[in-house]
């Protein structure tokens, strides 16, 4: 079902927010009260700066002080004003699809474009595992909907502390492989099923192409990550430079971490992707970082990872953003930059894999000719 539609104080939040993005980016720094940040070398976006100042004024509390189930409510709430109105595409529904112990929500959206049949792109929603749902992560679906050309099933995995580690990870690979057997029935390519997240989700949807690519498959056809977790193993610089005043915090990873696998081992390759044994003949992947986020370095060490895997694999840092600018195509410029760019490059890659699909073909028919 299409997404709720806002409050009047969204509406209100929404109309500020807008006016405030669309102001000249030196008003916009004195209105946030500090001279430009600069950290290692990158200048943080104007407006970025700006609604980080204005989120400090508000003094909402922070993340880790909330319940679980309240955390998720206040989530859908500030997403549905990020999000903005509801992107139009061609049809969206609610639907179910298999999980690891039982069906799971689901939402597909079909591209209003000619031709087809287009990619399908299994999509796994972030939050730290502990929150987000089908509704918080409606506006960017639709996004990669529109802009990328591609089917989009977004699949509602169980959450923690409920559902603690492996039940994420066991629902995406399940739900990827239904996804996989009834692509053609959701009018989708079922040669290009991809999968696709971001931040946790990005964990997600890494773990199942691996997991997938060595299980007896199918595999995906494609890898769409954005600002991924990969490794809860090691620690790295950007945690240290951006573990505080950047949106996602160093307590609040914490927080996520101590309800989602606090019994886990951190060296698990379902957690910590990046140390996976064998990375080798895994799908193509685009991996979208930002410059202020903790998540930063682990996100780029984990493409060196995959290249030095022999895989192929396009690495973006939007260096003046900040984690969650996926969601915030509503209200920020430069978010939506970002992922129209995000969008643009998954329909070149997933036509990439098209081509090349095809270009086999042609070989092993001239090699049939030829016998």
């Amino acid at each position: 079902m299409p997404a709720t539609k806002l409050t009047t104080r969204q509406r209100v939040e929404y109309r500020v927010a807008r006016i405030l993005a669309a102001l000249p980016p030196r008003l916009q720094l004195r209105l946030s009260g500090r001279k430009q940040v600069v950290v290692d070398g990158q200048r943080l976006e104007p407006e970025i700066q700006l609604q980080l100042a204005m989120l400090e004024r508000q003094g909402a509390p922070p993340m880790e002080s909330l319940t679980p189930p309240d955390a998720r409510a206040e989530t859908r709430r500030s997403a549905a004003v990020a999000g903005g109105p509801a992107l139009p595409v061609a049809s969206v529904r609610d639907l179910t699809v298999d999980g690891a112990t039982g069906p799971l929500r689901a939402r597909h959206y079909a591209p209003d474009e000619p031709g087809g049949p287009h990619p399908l792109l299994v999509f796994y929603h972030g939050g730290g595992f502990v929150i987000g749902d089908l509704d918080t992560h409606d506006s960017p679906c639709r996004f990669l909907c529109r802009h990328a050309g591609v089917h989009v099933l977004s699949v509602d995995y169980r959450l923690a502390p409920e559902h603690p580690f492996p039940a994420a990870v066991e629902d995406a690979r399940a739900a990827f492989a239904w996804a996989a057997a009834h692509a053609a029935e959701l009018g989708a390519d079922p040669a290009r099923v991809a999968v696709g997240g971001d931040s946790a989700g990005g964990n997600m949807a890494a773990v199942t192409a691996q997991l997938a690519a060595h299980d007896g498959g199918p595999a995906p056809a494609f890898q769409l990550l954005i600002y991924p977790v990969t490794d809860s193993a090691e620690h790295y610089r950007s945690q240290d430079l951006f573990r505080e005043g950047f949106f996602l915090t160093e307590s609040e990873m914490d927080w996520f971490y101590a309800q989602y696998a606090s019994e886990a081992d951190p060296a698990d390759p379902r957690l910590s992707i990046r140390g996976a044994d064998d990375l080798s003949g895994l799908a193509p992947a685009f991996i979208a970082t930002a410059g202020f986020d903790p998540l930063r370095d682990e996100g780029e060490a984990f493409a060196a990872a995959l290249r030095e895997a022999g895989n192929t694999v396009a690495l973006r840092r939007f260096s003046g953003l900040i984690h969650g600018f996926f969601n915030a195509t509503g209200v920020s410029r430069v978010s939506r930059d970002a992922v129209v760019e995000i969008a643009g490059a998954t329909r070149a890659l997933l036509a990439t894999v098209a081509a090349e699909r095809e270009t086999r073909g042609r070989g092993r028919f001239r090699r049939a000719a030829r016998v």
